[in-house]
């Protein structure tokens, strides 16, 4: 008998069609103008051999091999419920006894559940503050730098995160729309909380027809679809902000800033000015300075400031430019020079940073809340960001400057980790491994045989969301979806709620957890919350029961279009930023106040460690940028018919231009290694002319599969690329990922390359039937 029920995901809502227990298909949501093509992984990932079948325990620890011991390269143990939560019971309560509640990592990062209440990130937390506490993470791998950056210069994260200037005004107000990163398709597939409507595309393409003129600046053409008819700035990587400065030059010379937003909206313009003249440290940031680090000719950069000067412009970038060494300076000066050109808060116009990088950003919505789960507090109160997860394995009891602060680094003993693989999130794997390795232990919920799942001690299988009952919701999309479960727990899965209830009745607090209420109940109870948070703000939407049997909800679109920092630039008096000015902080007396060599008090030009222009390029001279795919998302359906069918012969493709891969006499489909002093990659070559000479390109989210498991230094035999990627923080200020700052060199693979393993279980694991 075939049944459909309503289901969500990030990559987007969809019908779970369903034939005697197994999911057959997902069905794209008929509402959805623009599904993507996720979908169709879907029942081989729920239903694969990658999943987990039943709880499993490292062979090494259960005989006594803790601390500093390997993982990754051990047999696993089966082992049965009721023993394996005794055994994370009594794990758990020994390291808060004998060494504090900040030595257990809650380590919760990634995507997770689009459901809000079986978010695993939450549930954990929310179980390990009632435990006592736990070092948390804050801040993103996506946007962490800029994350910290955006509140002390213009006093909120709405400018990186959302709401932002909508499509509709960019469609009726903008000229120009002046693209550092692109405007990449892919990331339009994906909306953290699940996605009603793919609008992306669409509004995209309406503002193309109606006239909008945009540029990609970029080393990669195809960061920016075809149908925009933009124009290719092919810039070197990790240049950008001194392209930027370049232009600011520009107007500055040609006496096109506009004095009248710079004076009433901004404060430190006089200090940046100098800066960019050569006042201050005696070199002009002009157009032909530029050229020699960009290699964007100085013509080109002097022609695309004065049409900016000229017409309605919006700015934006990537949330990808500011993952590197250094990536608030870009960021920080576009912000400058947004300013300069006296857009912000004009309609249509101004600054905003993700276009490009989320479906949803720019998409008409009110502004009402998203259906959230339930509430977390930890009273530890120990937090690192969460870019420096090997700094904190690393370095215990040292310090780890962040932010104007100094951060102890606690001794961590346990690392749980539920709802993501920082396997795939973080950089430099062999280095991340070698730290991990000196937990304790590692107890790890997860539903399939992830890189995470392969190195921890404990393994505990849990359900995916068609196995359970929930609420997808997001900040940027207007539809609420409900979630049936369509299918039973495979194997014996568990939701990561039940999991942590037993082990909070271990501990002592099952009520307090569970507050009494069952998975219908909570359901009832979040979405009622959320259903007055909207007629607070005069949305009214169904009650329960008709939101649950009809599917979804769509929160109506607004009447008027949404333009950011409108009231602000208006009467800036009236309507202050939330900045210790009140206005647009071009130089930060508070960021200056925290001595960061790297980070003076306004954006400047710091070279990186790892670029074109660098002497480490002699040795590895190609730049290689990582990115996300738009054949899963991040590591999430990589073992799906989607992802396989992209890859070369089994390993994920790397872009090369034809004259790097002649010079070096490689052919398009061939396997190669790509390689630096941290690590090695297997990567299938795709040689195209869309990438500018010098610079590669691979998609992150290879499952990682060592040659020799359990190894530090062994080549990634599947193409996993944060093995290469450098783990350093971008600056002391905001010490996110600096991911892009990464130099490589390519040659053929010796020999016929091995089989790539990762998507069938390790030894001692079951096939999953």
């Amino acid at each position: 008998m075939t049944e459909i029920k309503p289901h969500g995901s990030h990559w987007g809502s969809f019908e779970a069609v369903v034939d005697q227990g197994r999911l057959v298909e997902a069905r794209p949501f008929a509402r959805d103008p623009f599904p993507g093509t996720l979908l169709a992984s879907m029942p081989e990932a729920v239903h694969g051999k990658a999943r987990i079948d039943q709880p499993y325990v490292r062979a090494g620890w259960l005989k006594g091999e803790r601390r500093g011991s390997s993982r990754g390269g051990d047999d696993f143990v089966p082992m049965g419920w009721d023993q394996v939560i005794r055994l994370v019971a009594e794990e758990s309560a020994r390291v808060r006894t004998e060494h504090g509640h900040a030595s257990i990592l809650g380590g919760s990062y990634g995507w997770s559940s689009a459901g809000r209440y079986h978010h695993a990130r939450t549930q954990l937390h929310r179980f390990l503050g009632m435990g006592g506490g736990f070092t948390a993470q804050v801040t993103n791998y996506s946007y962490g730098a800029g994350m910290t950056l955006m509140p002390h210069i213009l006093g909120t994260n709405e400018v990186i995160q959302g709401p932002v200037t909508d499509w509709a005004s960019i469609r009726k107000h903008a000229k120009l729309m002046l693209c550092f990163g692109g405007l990449p398709l892919k990331n339009g597939l994906v909306t953290s909380g699940g996605a009603g409507g793919h609008e992306y595309v669409p509004l995209m393409k309406a503002a193309a027809a109606a006239g909008v003129r945009f540029v990609n600046i970029s080393p990669f053409k195809g960061d920016v679809g075809d149908f925009l008819g933009a124009e290719w700035v092919p810039i070197r990587p990790n240049t950008d902000a001194a392209m930027m400065f370049a232009m600011a030059h520009v107007l500055i010379e040609a006496g096109r800033e506009d004095a009248d937003f710079l004076a009433r909206c901004t404060v430190g313009y006089d200090r940046f000015r100098d800066y960019v003249l050569g006042l201050a440290d005696g070199v002009a940031k002009t157009p032909a300075w530029a050229e020699a680090i960009t290699e964007v000719p100085a013509a080109t950069v002097r022609r695309l400031a004065l049409e900016a000067a000229g017409s309605p412009t919006m700015c934006t970038a990537t949330w990808s430019i500011q993952r590197a060494e250094h990536g608030e300076q870009p960021w920080w000066a576009l912000v400058a020079l947004a300013a300069m050109l006296g857009g912000i808060g004009k309609p249509g116009q101004g600054i905003a940073f993700g276009y490009g990088s989320m479906n949803g950003m720019g998409t008409p919505r009110q502004e009402v809340p998203s259906v959230a789960g339930p509430a977390v507090r930890n009273p530890c109160g120990a937090y690192i960001p969460v870019a420096r997860v090997t700094e904190l394995l690393e370095r215990p009891g040292e310090i780890l400057q962040y932010n104007g602060r100094d951060l102890l680094l606690p001794d961590i003993r346990l690392i749980w980790w539920a709802g993501g693989n920082p396997f795939h999130h973080h950089q430099d794997l062999g280095r991340l491994l070698r730290a991990w390795n000196r937990a304790d232990t590692v107890v790890v919920q997860e539903p399939w045989w992830t890189a995470v799942a392969r190195h921890a001690d404990i393994v505990l299988p849990a359900t995916t969301t068609l196995e359970r009952n929930d609420i997808g919701s997001a900040s940027r999309d207007r539809w609420v979806r409900a979630m049936h479960q369509a299918i039973p727990p495979q194997g014996l899965a568990r939701n990561d709620v039940d999991i942590l209830a037993d082990l909070a009745d271990a501990a002592g607090f099952r009520a307090q957890f569970t507050e009494q209420r069952d998975e219908g109940a909570w359901l009832r109870h979040l979405y009622g919350r959320w259903r007055q948070a909207c007629a607070a703000q005069g949305v009214e939407v169904p009650d329960f029961e008709r939101f649950w049997a009809e599917g979804f909800v769509e929160v109506p679109a607004p009447e008027q279009d949404y333009v950011q920092f409108a009231e602000f630039a208006a009467d800036p008096a009236a309507n202050p930023l939330n900045t210790p000015s009140g206005k647009v902080e071009i130089f930060s007396e508070t960021i200056s106040s925290f001595g960061y060599a790297e980070t003076p008090g306004h954006p400047v030009w710091r070279e990186p460690t790892e670029y074109l222009g660098s002497a480490l390029a002699a040795q590895f001279p190609l730049h290689m940028l990582s990115f996300q795919p738009s054949t899963r998302l991040h590591g999430q359906l990589d073992s799906g018919p989607v992802a396989a069918a992209d890859k070369i012969q089994g390993r994920e493709p790397i872009r090369m231009n034809p004259a790097d891969a002649a010079a070096r006499g490689l052919v398009d489909g061939q396997v190669v290694r790509v390689f630096n002093a941290r690590g090695a990659v297997a990567a299938g070559l795709r040689v195209t002319a869309d990438i500018r000479p010098g610079v590669v390109a691979m998609a992150t989210g290879a499952w990682w599969n060592p040659a020799r498991p359990g190894a530090t230094d062994a080549a990634c035999i599947h193409g996993n690329a944060n093995v290469l990627t450098s783990d350093v923080g971008t600056s002391r200020l905001g010490q996110g990922s600096a991911a892009q700052s990464c130099l490589v060199e390519i040659e053929a693979w010796p020999g016929e390359p091995p089989p790539v393993t990762v998507h069938a279980p390790p030894a001692g694991a079951t096939a999953f039937a």
